[in-house]
């Protein structure tokens, strides 16, 4: 069974965090061995990595679909590479309904070359930041502005899955959310050369979740991401549910929260990656929040992201 994101990993001053620091020395000592001992392998392809070091929930897949569509807008053609796990259906199936070219593998060199055999002339790598086998020719990092870096550490002590040092490889950091000019200090202190650009995600049918209340339930990486985008179009949320990521969901317990939004005269709305997660069990009354990315300054974005082919 999945858990939740333990919440003293965005908590400053966790004495739990501060207890389980020693490990995270550990952990940060077996990133720094792993990145020396591992020989990077180059491809004959340009290779776009959107990863992150927040885990989870930073927008990555949107961004992945954002940027492969746009390319092809450029007259490239490339193709959106994840690595396949059992569990991530949802976010598999949330690029193919938006993107028609994906290729899963458990082996993401495998994955690479599969895609230059098949005539593709871009890899769009969806996570992978923290595979370094592989060179990358542009490292594109995703953070969300509600998280940030959390509570700074390294797992387990916090969210980390490498210290903030690692965007010394990024020349592009991708926020999602409002304007942070003390984290881009931050950021900038790391790497003066890094481009920061500020993304969003527009409601596209919000009007369907007006003049009611709602039973919203999620789970994704930071779900109050999600709910914060409902209350910030001004949409009356009675309860919210949290899942953990990638939750199974059973027909059971959906069916108890339609119950409970019934008789409370309830509107259920969930996120559009949980919603492809339980599209096949066929239930009524559950609607989902279609959103769409948008980038500040995107051509500047993508002016930066067509280097890559010089």
């Amino acid at each position: 069974m999945r858990l939740s994101k333990p919440s003293f990993w965005d908590t400053e001053n966790s004495l739990l965090a501060i207890i389980l620091f020693p490990f995270s020395l550990i952990f940060n000592f077996l990133v720094y061995l792993k990145k020396k001992l591992t020989k990077e392998i180059n491809f004959k392809i340009p290779i776009i990595c959107v990863g992150n070091i927040y885990l989870g929930g930073t927008g990555k897949t949107p961004s992945s679909i954002f940027i492969a569509r746009e390319l092809v807008k450029k007259n490239k053609n490339p193709v959106i590479i994840r690595k396949y796990y059992k569990d991530h259906r949802d976010e598999h199936d949330l690029i193919r309904k938006n993107y028609d070219n994906l290729i899963l593998s458990k082996n993401r060199i495998q994955g690479i070359n599969e895609a230059i055999i098949k005539g593709f002339d871009t890899i769009v790598l969806d996570d992978g930041f923290q595979d370094y086998k592989i060179n990358k020719n542009l490292n594109i990092i995703c953070f969300n502005q509600n998280q940030k870096i959390g509570n700074g550490f390294t797992l387990p002590a916090g969210p980390l899955r490498e210290k903030l040092t690692a965007l010394k490889n990024s020349k592009i950091v991708l926020i999602n959310g409002e304007k942070d000019l003390n984290f881009e200090k931050k950021i900038l202190e790391i790497n003066k050369t890094t481009k920061i650009y500020y993304s969003k995600f527009k409601p596209i049918n919000i009007n369907q979740f007006r003049n009611s209340n709602l039973l919203a339930f999620a789970g994704i990486g930071n779900p109050i991401n999600f709910f914060n985008i409902l209350k910030n179009n001004n949409l009356n949320i009675f309860k919210e549910i949290i899942f953990p990521d990638h939750y199974e969901f059973t027909k059971s317990v959906l069916l108890k929260l339609i119950s409970f939004a019934h008789l409370n005269n309830l509107k259920i709305v969930t996120t559009e990656k949980d919603f492809l997660r339980i599209k096949h069990l066929n239930l009524d009354n559950i609607e989902y929040l279609k959103v769409e990315l948008e980038i500040e300054n995107k051509e500047n974005l993508l002016e930066e992201i067509l280097e890559v082919y010089d």
